[in-house]
């Protein structure tokens, strides 16, 4: 900096099999990072090589030595920097005089200039220590002063490190979730029977996805794997672990913190992202003809989004589902369908329809599944171009919203003479429900724009509402939006849309 002094700071960088294994600055500065005079050094290394003279390990230069030249750079050595190796240098010279003495039993000597063996581990310098040190200072931070944001930039150095492959990924992650399972809070907010702040749920949120990362990755062994497991049950084990679903204690829902409403709700939180350009990059180790790294990544985010699962308890965790499906759909609508992503949309379209219990879309699902309104809205609009008859077929599917059945038929229906009870079932707790009804109501009014001039379609739609929407706000609503439809100014009026309007109306 032009306002500070200029300094001069001895760096020392010691490299194995092109990665930096340990550092070492006299400016005295302690952190996870490298310091900027080891980065300077590093950087001058790379760009300038021939500036920085290579010399071959110093146990070869001094096997080239004779008696004298040897005795002449030992005790220029000591000279130089007498203060500091002159006690060492003694008592070397006094154990390699006494024939019984440890050092006379080993073989040749120690070269730390000559690098480490072929079969050794090598790895990137990680500062353990400081580690631990920086992440119990930002937790203790309490999210104040930035700390969340520097928490992020240690997670997002971790995923650099699982991205190259380097082992100090899990190293580092291990050291940061051992500091956040020591959190003192932790048995404070247990004892206490209050729940966590959302801002720190979502650092542990990113430690659990981060975790899937590592233990998902193909190249890893299965001893690490097996490690790892180990560790992890251990940490579940531990009474403080938060869980999951963030339903902790006494936990009462903050409404207030409601997810948004409306159509635009995610950008029948996200903020700007950056446009990108997805290609096909060939994948030659999968046998199917065509496939390339997008189209099985586009067709394992169709497979996951169209999974049944059951809600989860806790309202956190309920409004995590409905942000990690909109995050994953906004992902997908960065990307523009050609013919080969388009066919792979049909298969899973398909295969989601005809699909047993794993399925959302399939024809039977339990009650309290996690709806598939929002994700059948984004198949549709996909489809609609490609297929129409596939893309109504599923949305119709989605519609429905069982959990608000007040009433399920129960008893063996196969007799004809056995007469069903009705009996009345459990009403979960649905924090989120408001909005799940408004993505409901968004995929009606989705089908309901494109049937326009379509009758058949139209009363088929129609039919869906009202069997499935119950929110009688939900039901004027799509009223309003078929009279407008029904209205264009640039074309005569729908007759059937507006009939479809009237009856919504009248409901």
């Amino acid at each position: 900096m032009q306002s500070e002094p200029e300094t001069v700071c001895n760096v020392a960088i010691s490299f194995d099999r092109c990665k930096i294994t340990s550092v070492t600055c006299s400016c005295g500065n302690k952190d996870i990072f490298y310091c900027a005079h080891v980065v300077a050094l590093s950087l001058y290394r790379i760009r300038k090589p021939d500036q920085v003279k290579l010399h071959l390990p110093i146990s070869e230069t001094l096997f080239q030595m004779n008696r004298d030249q040897l005795q002449k750079f030992v005790q220029y050595l000591i000279t130089v920097h007498h203060t500091e190796v002159l006690p060492t240098a003694q008592k070397l010279a006094d154990e390699i005089l006494s024939q019984n003495s440890e050092i006379n039993q080993v073989h040749g000597a120690p070269d730390p200039t000559a690098g480490a063996s072929i079969d050794d581990e090598n790895c990137w310098h990680l500062d353990e220590e400081q580690v631990q040190e920086q992440v119990k200072l930002f937790l203790s931070q309490g999210g104040y002063h930035g700390s969340g944001k520097q928490l992020n930039l240690l997670f997002a150095k971790v995923r650099e490190m699982l991205k190259m492959r380097d082992s100090n990924g899990a190293r580092m992650l291990t050291l940061i979730t051992e500091q956040f399972m020591a959190d003192p809070r932790l048995s404070l907010w247990r004892q206490q029977g209050t729940t966590m702040t959302d801002k720190y749920r979502q650092l542990w949120d990113e430690l659990g996805a981060l975790w899937m990362c590592i233990v998902l990755n193909p190249h890893c062994k299965l001893e690490q794997k097996s490690s790892w497991l180990k560790q992890l049950k251990k940490w579940n084990s531990v009474d403080v672990c938060p869980w999951e679903d963030g339903n902790h204690g006494n936990e009462l829902p903050n409404l207030t913190n409601a997810l948004p409403q409306g159509a635009n709700a995610n950008q029948e939180n996200l903020g700007q992202c950056k446009s990108l350009e997805y290609q096909h990059l060939p994948a030659h180790k999968f046998l199917e003809e065509g496939e390339s790294y997008l189209t099985l990544a586009v067709e394992v985010a169709l497979i996951g989004l169209g999974q049944q699962r059951i809600m989860p308890d806790g309202l956190y965790a309920q409004e995590k589902v409905c942000r990690n499906e909109e995050q994953l759909i906004s992902k997908l609508q960065e990307i523009e369908l050609d013919d080969t992503l388009v066919k792979i949309f049909r298969k899973q379209a398909v295969f989601l329809l005809e699909g047993g219990p794993y399925s959302g879309l399939g024809e039977v699902i339990h009650r309290e599944s996690v709806p598939m309104h929002t994700f059948a809205k984004y198949l549709f609009t996909s489809l609609l171009p490609h297929d129409a008859e596939l893309a109504y077929k599923t949305a119709l599917r989605a519609m429905r919203l069982l959990v608000l059945e007040s009433t399920a038929p129960s008893g063996d229906l196969s007799r004809p003479h056995h007469i069903a009870s009705v009996v009345p079932n459990r009403y979960p707790r649905w924090f989120t429900l408001s909005h799940i009804e408004s993505q409901q109501c968004e995929l009606a009014s989705t089908m309901l724009t494109a049937a326009k001039g379509d009758v058949r379609r139209l009363e088929t739609v129609l039919e869906s509402i009202q069997k499935n929407i119950h929110s009688s706000s939900h039901i004027f609503k799509l009223a309003q939006d078929a009279f407008k439809i029904a209205t264009l100014m640039d074309s005569l009026p729908d007759i059937t849309l507006l009939k479809v309007s009237l009856e919504l109306g009248l409901q």
